[in-house]
């Protein structure tokens, strides 16, 4: 099936409000996983680009920053409100572009709107302290802004990544430099289009580039702020980098994320759980997914059965139709590489229970499709069991001793999220406390805004999605004065 018309063609990288084509002039294309339909041709941005959009974005930064807070804040509303505006369009973009279903992407261009009206109703409470230490003293904190700040972010959320993790920065008052993943760049661009309809020129610019576009942001020695969203690897890398100028890293990295299931829960609410957990309309392609499944013995074989109906019910489909649940993969490097998760989880012992490989539909054979995948007799030492596969892949343990259970949980270097089906409270309690992980459910899923999101461990630095975000865009400066 042929790919819906989108009526987008890129103008360029936007670097302080106009668009312009990559100095050496090299460019990329973008095509739709689903059907291997070309999107559009893409520049790629160098170090001689990415100094070009920090300068622009510098000699914003001093109008921007010492805007009245009311009319920053007015800005972003107005951000907000052309993003709803453009929902189907923006949904529909992001679906063909990296694979993930349209109902999903629809919602992103929903939370980014929300994001966005959050951080600008948080702008008053940027506040400082005041202290005395006696009569004729003053001592007081102000908290502003770092200037411009490299944003680098993935394929999973294109749109939603570059305004939601804009939208703390540009509140307390920072230019930004965006740089899209080159997996899925296409709404970046269209996001800069929006953004030049609102903002003032340089307050937001937009690159699309590969590692090394990234690697002289966080490099440039006027960028002083980085947020980062991706994996464990590239976020050390950044680490790395950020260092050798001291620059603050905001890190929000990958999971292997565990879901406990425990034996007084009713089988198919527990497996409806494990599935909701995986994000399966983003293909399991999520930082946060539950991939890791530990149910307790007693209920383990229901469980599994329960598993398979569920995971063999999901639709699988072109993401453009609204009915598809699971879309391609984003890319064929990331199918190879998933389906090497896959198998090598055969050749080290787990049982295949469901997927494992391509849909038999003709409809979707040009594209990266795999079917949601379900293995058990998972063991802790299998590749599938410690690495992050970042796909439609569950594995699933059986477990029996409670003390063990929490050391295979926590015996990996990721953090960030885990979840807990049972309906003991105390029990729930007790596992939330010694789980090692910086987001817990308890028979629930989702998120929301206020509530801080961010890993432990090797899974991130920082707190995102919250009032702590936004000060972590400021830097406090201390002002002692007599008279």
């Amino acid at each position: 099936m042929k790919t819906p018309e989108l009526g987008f063609s890129p103008k360029g990288l936007y670097i302080g409000g106009k668009w312009e084509e990559s100095v050496k002039g090299k460019t990329f294309e973008s095509i739709n996983p689903a059907n291997m339909d070309y999107l559009g041709e893409l520049p790629l941005a160098d170090e001689e680009d990415v100094n070009r959009a920090v300068i622009a974005a510098k000699e914003a930064f001093y109008d921007w920053s010492r805007m009245p807070i009311k009319e920053r804040a007015g800005f972003l509303d107005a951000l907000a409100e052309i993003l709803q505006d453009k929902r189907d369009e923006l949904g529909l973009m992001d679906c063909l572009d990296s694979g993930n279903t349209i109902s999903g992407m629809k919602g992103d261009v929903d939370w980014s709107a929300d994001t966005l009206r959050y951080f600008a109703g948080l702008i008053a409470e940027i506040k400082g302290e005041t202290f005395s230490e006696k009569p004729g003293h003053l001592n007081f904190t102000r908290r502003e802004p770092y200037g411009v700040v490299a944003k680098i972010n993935p394929f999973n959320h294109p749109l939603r990544f570059c305004a939601e993790k804009s939208a703390a920065a540009l509140a307390a008052g920072n230019t930004v430099v965006i740089k899209a993943s080159e997996q899925a760049p296409l709404s970046s661009l269209r996001f800069a289009e929006i953004c030049h309809e609102v903002l003032p020129p340089g307050v937001v610019n937009v690159l699309t580039g590969d590692t090394a576009c990234g690697q002289a942001m966080v490099r440039h020695p006027d960028v002083r702020r980085v947020g980062v969203v991706g994996s464990v690897s590239t976020g050390i890398a950044i680490a790395k980098d950020a260092a050798e100028d001291l620059t603050h890293v905001t890190l929000e990295l990958g999971g292997k994320n565990p879901i406990i299931i425990f034996s007084d829960v009713d089988p198919k609410e527990a497996a409806s759980f494990a599935v909701k957990g995986m994000n399966m309309n983003r293909q399991g392609q999520s930082c946060s997914s539950t991939s890791r499944v530990f149910v307790h013995k007693n209920i383990h074989k229901e469980v599994i059965e329960e598993l398979k109906i569920l995971v063999e019910k999901l639709p699988v489909g072109l993401p453009w139709i609204e009915s598809s649940e699971v879309g391609p993969i984003v890319s064929k490097r990331q199918y190879d590489k998933i389906m090497d998760f896959i198998t090598s989880a055969g050749q080290e012992g787990a049982t295949l229970v469901t997927g494992g490989c391509s849909p038999n539909d003709e409809l979707l054979s040009n594209g990266f499709f795999i079917q949601p995948t379900v293995f058990s007799n998972v063991k802790p030492e299998m590749r599938i069991a410690r690495e992050e596969i970042f796909g439609p892949v569950m594995s699933v343990f059986e477990w029996n001793d409670y003390e063990n259970l929490l050391s295979i949980v926590n015996g990996l270097e990721y953090g960030l999220t885990a979840m807990i089906v049972t309906n003991n409270m105390k029990q729930a309690m007790e596992t939330s406390e010694r789980v090692e992980a910086g987001y817990i459910w308890i028979n629930s899923n989702g998120r929301y805004l206020g509530a801080p999101y961010g890993g432990w461990k090797a899974s991130g630095i920082g707190q995102e999605e919250c009032f702590d975000e936004l000060l972590s865009y400021t830097r406090i400066k201390n002002i002692n004065m007599r008279w």
